[in-house]
């Protein structure tokens, strides 16, 4: 595999540095935050997991939370800098007027990244459900053929429990295994076993070819899986919603008076933010992460293999 580019998390935040030096306090909160995001972002690539052009969760919402936190710092350092006269009544309410228009905006975008991530969860585990069926019929029809299918049943069983471990594991490299030539030649074997049985009779013939039709809709089930691993989560609508929200809380911040209290609570707001698109990126890979599908379906089409 390709080396794996090389994110310069300074470029996604490039105002952050510029209101550190300003303010003039030591430590600050941004050069923690950023500080924080590029450690998240090293710990990732060596754990192997998809560099932020991947949108690996973790990084991406510590990333998110420095840009929407250092948005509402660059506006309560605005304040303290701005002619009286933009602070004004007047200028509020545009300003307000303005922030509710993106704030809208904002919404609408977001709304339309949880709906994204949501159906590829949602479709992904439909398709596993759907396997599990076929594992199930396939089992049911190679049980009725006779006794002669009990070796087969057996390989079968042991290939589909290796795959249901890798998809619920959430590990990469296990996943990753499952488009080695190794899994691919286990799949054959099992569906030349089924050719080589040899009907004696019209029920068995009809049955060993209900069994090859379902193993070859089940392996094109198994390979559409495989090859639905990309994000459906589009990376530039979540650079414009986090633009968006940074300066959202830019303008929280240009008319809050500076204390404790509302740097508190810009900060949980914010936190809140890159929360939510943590769980969008989570949802968006079911296959690993926190968020993932059930095995309850594969694991149930599995205890169907009672073989004496």
């Amino acid at each position: 595999m390709g080396a794996q580019p090389k994110i310069d998390l300074t470029q996604a935040t490039p105002h952050l540095g510029e209101i550190c030096q300003t303010i003039r306090r030591k430590p600050c909160v941004c050069d923690s935050l950023y500080e924080l995001g590029r450690r998240a972002q090293l710990l990732a690539c060596r754990r192997g997991a998809s560099p932020i052009v991947n949108m690996n969760p973790i990084a991406t919402s510590v990333i998110v939370l420095a840009c929407v936190f250092g948005g509402a710092l660059a506006g309560l350092f605005l304040r303290n800098h701005l002619p009286d006269q933009h602070l004004q009544d007047d200028s509020k309410d545009i300003v307000k007027l303005g922030i509710g228009v993106v704030a809208t905006m904002a919404a609408l975008v977001l709304g339309l990244l949880v709906s994204s991530a949501k159906g590829s969860f949602d479709r992904t585990s439909d398709e596993v459900t759907l396997g599990a069926a076929k594992i199930v019929q396939l089992n049911h029809a190679l049980a009725q053929y006779g006794d002669e299918t009990k070796e087969i049943r057996g390989a079968f069983r042991r290939y589909v429990e290796a795959i249901a471990d890798a998809l619920t594991s959430g590990e990469k490299s296990r996943l990753m295994q499952l488009r080695t030539s190794a899994m691919e030649t286990k799949a054959d074997d099992v569906e030349v076993a089924i050719r080589a049985l040899v009907p004696r009779s019209e029920a068995q013939r009809e049955l060993r070819s209900l069994a090859l039709t379902l193993i070859q809709d089940w392996r094109a089930n198994r390979s559409l899986l495989l090859l639905q691993e990309h994000s459906s989560v589009s990376t530039p609508l979540l650079v414009v919603v986090v633009a968006w929200f940074a300066l959202i809380f830019l303008g929280f911040g240009l008319f809050a008076p500076r204390n404790g209290t509302v740097v508190a609570t810009l900060f949980l707001c914010a936190l809140a933010v890159s929360g939510a698109l943590f769980l969008i990126l989570e949802m968006d890979g079911p296959r690993e992460g926190l968020i993932r599908i059930s095995d309850g379906p594969t694991r149930n089409a599995l205890s169907t293999f009672a073989i004496d």
